[in-house]
């Protein structure tokens, strides 16, 4: 009797151990009758054949297929997570097939939640949003199969694996490659083939170590193409749901997966993929012409010449699409589907309107999408060019301080570009005049540091060299939660890093022209600062560059600015409008930084990769040496009646209607400048209004 009782001691001491050693396992070798086993959210869906399709080839969408029930990942009397084993057989089937550009990819996840709210499409893969992605409380890990390049996320090219850990910035890469039988060198993997893809991932929790194989066929390769060492004990919560995330972007693809087997403590089963439900065939619709042989050739010959006139106007109205178009990133979209999005160009979705056309909201009528339409102006000589730098230069760029340009559409003497919507307009809206919203200290300073963020991507963080060359108020767009994002990148120039750019037409907004533009005509990093260092002083000041009806000693916002800094007044230069409601040590900061960043030496301006960490107090701002106009001093003081002085001497461009002045933007020839020819109304397109 005291021996039985013994035994039962021990069992339900060691019991609780021994459950949670056992292993969990699953097959599905397709998901026909997955019934409540696979929870399905999103795009995703299960077709006839028993395929999980995650997305479609429709832009901006995620999916997520996850197994229904929690599974318990940890020992719990250790912590520890137990070892585990998962296979997989997915494809990818780009939109466009044919030009191999995908969008976005897909993730298998090991996640807390299998809905994962919040969570965005595009580059965050369906698994996080901008503002939880990195956080440690995500408990997240996921293996992406990424198909865009994200410079953002630092991702190596638009074709690679990578291991991600509560963040969609990859702990571990590698371009998609795998094994084959007998070869020790990795063979190149195209994830957007539309191929079958067998993939493996296992974690040895003895030896810390996540590994992930890829293959073509049913067997396993011995090796792994990615390794990461790491203890995933701390990351994962008890119980955990295991799954598939995936999504679209500007460009979309169908993701699918064919069939998923997974154990806990052991190897998963690897599949069989010749018995797995196939894709089925894209089906080819052919137009049947049937003619009765009653009809006769009169009628035959109406018919034809009928038909004939109908084929030619279709063409005529056809968008054009030429060579250079195919070599963008960004979605074409019809003419006529963006004539419907704004009920044909109607004054009353007209948002603003610049020197290269009108901008107007539009509803896409698929997906319900709010957007921005920028229509070039037909009369535009300069419309052409602008809008081919646009599509080139802003079409490839991703940052969250960036106005996302979505795509694009031309139709003979029409020129369009599609952005995503910013509901609360341009920043100089609420900043001139006499704004119905005056925006608080802390919201000006993120606006600020979130400009300096993308503009410090576009000089150093891009593949290549992009200089803005209009950074104003006007061009800064605010979405939903008041974030600031750059855009307009209409008279944008790209080079590769480290040659110098060469132009002969100087191009930008009165008042934020660097002064050296009017000499060398070669716009530089350093111009870029120029004019950010305008756009600081007038969202702290809340006063244009120039201002024509202030008083004489007041004219110039960065003289003024400079005075209040000389008499240790600089705190007067705050917009009186905040009431006094500001971070003193921040406001003294960005002002410090506009003047010197105004300096009409470039030499004294700093990078902004300086700018940002002066900003993030990273380090001490140094004292003034000299006053910003100090770079003509031989001159009288930087007053010598050069073209500087012209550029320092007129007012901005602008969206509202306020003086003779408004709407400066210029494009001048360099010879003009070096003749002297210039003056304030013969400025090639000028747009002033009296």
């Amino acid at each position: 009797m005291a021996k039985k009782l013994f035994l039962s001691l021990l069992a339900l001491i060691f019991l609780p151990s021994l459950l949670l050693s056992q292993s969990v396992e699953f097959l599905h070798a397709g998901f026909k009758d997955a019934g409540t086993t696979v929870t399905l959210n999103g795009a995703a869906e299960i077709d006839d054949s028993g395929i999980v399709k995650l997305t479609n080839d429709t832009q901006k969408l995620l999916g997520h297929a996850f197994q229904s029930n929690a599974i318990l990942f940890k020992n719990s009397t250790t912590g520890k997570v137990f070892s585990f084993s998962t296979a997989f057989a997915f494809s990818i089937v780009p939109q466009f097939n044919s030009v191999n550009l995908g969008g976005h990819g897909m993730a298998f996840a090991i996640s807390p939640t299998k809905e994962l709210k919040g969570a965005l499409s595009r580059q965050y893969l369906g698994l996080v949003n901008s503002n939880d992605n990195g956080n440690s409380s995500n408990h997240f890990l996921a293996v992406e199969f990424d198909t865009v390049q994200d410079f953002e996320f630092k991702d190596l090219n638009d074709n690679h694996v990578g291991i991600d850990i509560n963040s969609v910035i990859s702990s571990a890469s590698i371009p998609a490659g795998y094994f084959a039988d007998g070869n020790s060198t990795i063979l190149d993997l195209n994830l957007k083939s539309g191929s079958i893809i067998q993939a493996w991932i296992d974690y040895d929790s003895s030896k810390n170590q996540l590994n992930v194989t890829l293959s073509l066929s049913s067997s396993k390769p011995n090796s792994s193409i990615l390794s990461l060492d790491v203890d995933l004990s701390p990351i994962f919560e008890d119980y955990m749901y295991v799954g598939f995330s995936a999504s679209t972007g500007l460009l979309a693809a169908s993701h699918y997966v064919f069939g998923w087997s997974f154990k806990i403590n052991g190897q998963a089963q690897s599949l069989d993929l010749p018995s797995l439900p196939k894709l089925p065939l894209p089906q080819k619709s052919h137009v049947k012409l049937i003619l009765g042989t009653s009809i006769s050739a009169v009628a035959f010959m109406g018919f034809a010449v009928l038909l004939s006139l109908y084929i030619v106007r279709r063409i005529k109205n056809m968008d054009v699409i030429e060579d250079w178009e195919h070599s963008v990133g960004p979605h074409r979209f019809p003419y006529k589907e963006l004539k419907q999005a704004t009920r044909g160009f109607r004054d009353k979705e007209l948002l603003g309107f610049g020197g290269f056309g009108r901008v107007y909201k539009g509803t896409l009528p698929n997906s319900n999408t709010q957007v921005a339409v920028k229509r070039i102006n037909h009369e535009s000589k300069q419309g052409l060019r602008e809008f081919v730098s646009e599509i080139a230069s802003i079409g490839r760029l991703r940052h969250r301080n960036l106005v996302q340009l979505l795509g694009w559409c031309r139709r003979r003497g029409d020129l369009l570009l599609v952005y995503d919507f910013m509901p609360n307009g341009s920043l100089d809206k609420y900043l001139f005049d006499e704004p119905e919203m005056i925006l608080t200290w802390e919201q000006r300073f993120k606006i600020i540091k979130g400009v300096a963020s993308g503009l410090l991507y576009l000089h150093e963080g891009w593949e290549q060299t992009v200089i803005h060359r209009d950074i104003k108020a006007g061009n800064v767009l605010l979405d939903s939660e008041m974030n600031g994002r750059l855009g307009d990148f209409g008279l944008a120039k790209l080079y590769e890093h480290g040659s110098n750019p060469s132009t002969t037409r100087v191009v930008g907004t009165l008042g934020y022209l660097a002064p050296e533009l009017t000499k060398t005509g070669k716009p530089t990093t350093s111009s870029d600062v120029f004019a950010f260092g305008a756009f600081l002083l007038e969202v702290v000041c809340g006063r244009r560059p120039i201002e024509p009806k202030a008083l004489p000693e007041e004219l110039v916002l960065v003289d003024w600015v400079w005075d209040r800094w000389k008499k240790g007044a600089i705190l007067e230069a705050v917009d009186p409008r905040l009431g006094g409601l500001y971070d003193e040590v921040e406001a003294v900061v960005v002002l410090k930084l506009g003047l010197m960043c105004s300096s009409n030496s470039s030499e004294r301006r700093p990078s902004m990769r300086q700018v940002v960490r002066y900003m993030e107090g990273e380090v001490v701002l140094p004292d003034f040496a000299a006053a910003p106009n100090e770079y003509n001093a031989k001159k009288g003081g930087g007053h010598g009646g050069e073209f500087e002085d012209f550029v320092h001497s007129y007012p901005t461009s602008s969206f509202d209607k306020v003086s003779a002045w408004s709407s400066a933007d210029y494009v001048a020839d360099k010879d003009d400048l070096e003749a002297g020819s210039i003056s304030p109304l013969s400025v090639t397109g000028w747009k002033g209004k009296r």
